[in-house]
């Protein structure tokens, strides 16, 4: 497996090594010690799965607040998304900034989106299944989240009138957010 950094720091993208044959194909898309001889200390304690039917359903910009963040590890099974992420820890070099990836079914890449991001993503076709691991449990009282069309953060989504929840739609805008993540703590 391939660790690569992003443009955000401590954001990882993942590149399984994917061995394939006349059957199919094989890969491992977690393996712990792989993770830790890599700095990443994580331990994922709940795996989450959702359907999008319809291309362009957006979902985000989602976070959750401490003590009850989340670290995820995103992938998708089915279909293709657009995967966005936005450091929010106050302090950081890379605050305020986002990156977007492409994860598909077929490319197989990986996002680990630490604690102190905000993630989002639109699908790009029908179908679009996606699995997350987290390290923590949902918190209601601490879920929260930032308008995806925020002119502030002016995020390059690939589509033009998305499908959202009545709850993301109406997230405040970055300036607005409640935030209490910190570099370095």
């Amino acid at each position: 497996m391939k660790i690569l950094d992003t443009k955000l720091l401590d954001a990882k993208l993942l590149e399984p090594a994917v061995f394939s044959d006349n059957r199919g194909f094989f890969m491992e898309s977690y393996n712990q010690k792989t993770f830790n001889e890599n700095g990443i200390a994580t331990d994922f304690i709940q795996d989450n799965h959702s359907l999008s039917v319809e291309a362009g359903v957006l979902r985000g910009l989602h976070y959750q607040l401490n003590p009850h963040a989340q670290t995820k590890l995103i992938r998708v099974t089915t279909g293709v998304i657009y995967d966005v992420i936005l450091d929010i820890r106050k302090g950081s070099p890379t605050f305020g900034q986002w990156q977007g990836f492409i994860l598909s079914a077929s490319n197989k890449r990986q996002l680990l989106v630490p604690r102190g991001f905000a993630h989002g993503f639109c699908t790009l076709v029908q179908n679009c299944e996606v699995i997350y691991k987290v390290d923590s449990l949902y918190s209601p009282e601490c879920d929260r989240g930032i308008a995806w069309n925020d002119p502030q953060l002016n995020i390059d989504w690939p589509i033009t009138n998305p499908i959202t929840s009545d709850k993301d739609s109406r997230h405040p805008l970055f300036a607005n957010a409640e935030i209490n993540f910190v570099y370095n703590e």
